[in-house]
């Protein structure tokens, strides 16, 4: 909120609007913070209400349910919108929604995408222009769909009155930030306690550091090379001058590589443009044979070998995250795992 900090229990109302299949942990990393700011606070200075475009009752991916009003025609000012979108988020087109949103901009209401949330905004036309960000998971594709919105991989954006959040455990750090915005620094600090949560991170926090290692973050060096890697994924970079822009041997490259994945900076790379690949075919329309070169492969066919290889399933069976019929999505396995088993081509071919 973008109201000076005061001691009047003037109450924030927030309006979280759910989709089938949100996800329930990033809505409770929202709600906690409010809750616990309304206990310190001994009055209401926050309260909630969930609604729904798409019926009374809504199904969380987890299974847990939650009964929704439908929204009101006009929201007053003191209000922030939340759009929970997780699973078919990427694809979720309610014109009766899209209105409503463009309506509540507006009139200047605050408007926030939490995780998939992020692609209802972008498909309304909020984003453009603005900073945004989404789960890291599905960035390649948010991109690739909206070129003209500054997309970047951290915790949550804060653009004007647009807001998005990539979801999970970021939730908190969003709405201890807002809760410092609308009522001070020192109630942020003491929900955080409640909730230990610290430290309470910033908005830039990158969402990812362990990329499958383990619980500790990658040194720096190795850090450095996996972005290169990120950067270039439709043209790969060979290893000498990745090792040159890290600043270290090739030789020395490898061997941190080998120390801190269990596998050669080649067969890490592979990986990346697979689960690039993985993205773009769920969250796109891009055909295959454009996603084969957007992901650094020179033929559909090698492209076909590969992907099938390490998902076990052909790129064209892979267009959607939670195939109809299934009771559970499944991630195609662990990205340690991944490192191991995925086979390279032979040695001393340079594999695109």
């Amino acid at each position: 909120m973008q109201s000076t900090p005061n001691n009047a229990l003037n109450t924030w109302h927030h309006v979280f609007v759910l989709t089938e299949r949100f996800n329930m942990m990033a809505l409770n990393a929202l709600l906690e913070p409010m809750r616990v700011a309304n206990y310190l606070s001994h009055g209401t200075i926050c309260s909630h209400e969930f609604c729904s475009f798409d019926g009374d009752t809504i199904t969380s991916s987890n299974g847990m349910t939650l009964n929704c009003t439908s929204p009101q025609e006009q929201l007053e000012r003191n209000t922030t919108i939340f759009i929970v979108a997780s699973w078919g988020g990427e694809s979720y087109d309610n014109k009766k929604l899209t209105a409503w949103l463009r309506r509540q901009n507006r009139s200047g209401i605050q408007i926030c995408g939490i995780e998939l949330g992020s692609f209802i905004l972008a498909r309304a036309g909020l984003l453009i222009g603005h900073k945004a960000t989404t789960h890291w998971s599905y960035l390649p594709g948010f991109k690739e769909c909206y070129p003209d919105i500054n997309v970047i991989e951290q915790l949550f954006t804060e653009s004007d009155r647009l807001l998005t959040c990539a979801g999970g455990t970021a939730g908190f750090d969003l709405m201890l930030h807002l809760i410092k915005q609308y009522r001070g620094a020192k109630l942020a600090g003491e929900v955080a306690d409640q909730i230990m949560h610290h430290p309470m991170r910033p908005s830039e926090t990158t969402q990812r550091i362990t990329y499958g290692r383990g619980v500790d973050g990658l040194p720096d060096s190795i850090s450095k090379a996996v972005r290169i890697i990120e950067e270039n994924l439709e043209d790969p970079p060979r290893v000498g001058e990745i090792a040159d822009a890290v600043g270290i041997s090739q030789r020395q490259l490898e061997r941190r590589f080998k120390a801190n994945f269990s596998c050669s900076i080649a067969r890490f790379s592979q990986l990346l443009r697979l689960q690039h690949a993985r993205v773009l075919l769920v969250t796109t329309d891009l055909a295959i044979r454009e996603i084969a070169t957007a992901s650094g492969f020179n033929t559909q066919t090698h492209f076909n070998q590969v992907f099938n290889r390490c998902f076990g399933r052909k790129p064209s069976a892979y267009r959607t995250g939670w195939p109809q019929g299934e009771p559970m999505p499944k991630w195609p396995g662990t990205l340690s795992n991944f490192v191991a088993s995925v086979r390279l081509p032979p040695e001393g071919r340079r594999e695109r």
